[in-house]
């Protein structure tokens, strides 16, 4: 099992970080992805640019202040948590992720997989956010 917990400060308004990390009706700022498939109020599926499908089980939902989810494929399941805080200038986003690879021969690589993808994800949103 693979955790990356990531903090970072936006400056911007809690409610705008808020409505842009969890609407999934808007998600062209994501550069991996190509589209999201919302199936109902809990449930959505990320497929990326390459075809390849995630799904995803909300957890808990608590605007504008925490959203959590799970997510499974065929290579890896986990969950996500993000704890946004009103802080000077803007908001503090803390997000923490935890990755497991079903496949044995995947494990060594799940944590470096996990840094980069987080990564990406993040600049992703600082872009959106600072347009």
């Amino acid at each position: 099992m693979a955790v990356s917990k990531v903090t970072v400060h936006f400056p911007c308004p809690m409610e705008r970080v808020w409505h842009t990390v969890t609407d999934l009706t808007h998600t062209a700022w994501r550069s991996d992805l190509a589209r999201v498939e919302v199936l109902d109020g809990a449930h959505f599926v990320e497929h990326t640019n390459s075809g390849y499908a995630t799904n995803f089980t909300v957890t808990a939902c608590e605007p504008p202040h925490f959203w959590a989810f799970t997510m499974e494929n065929g290579n890896m399941s986990g969950s996500w948590e993000g704890i946004f805080e009103a802080a000077e200038g803007g908001t503090r986003l803390t997000c923490t992720e935890t990755v497991t690879g079903k496949h044995w021969w995947m494990r060594p690589f799940v944590p470096g997989y996990l840094k980069r993808q987080q990564q990406l994800y993040l600049d992703d949103l600082c872009k959106e956010l600072l347009k």
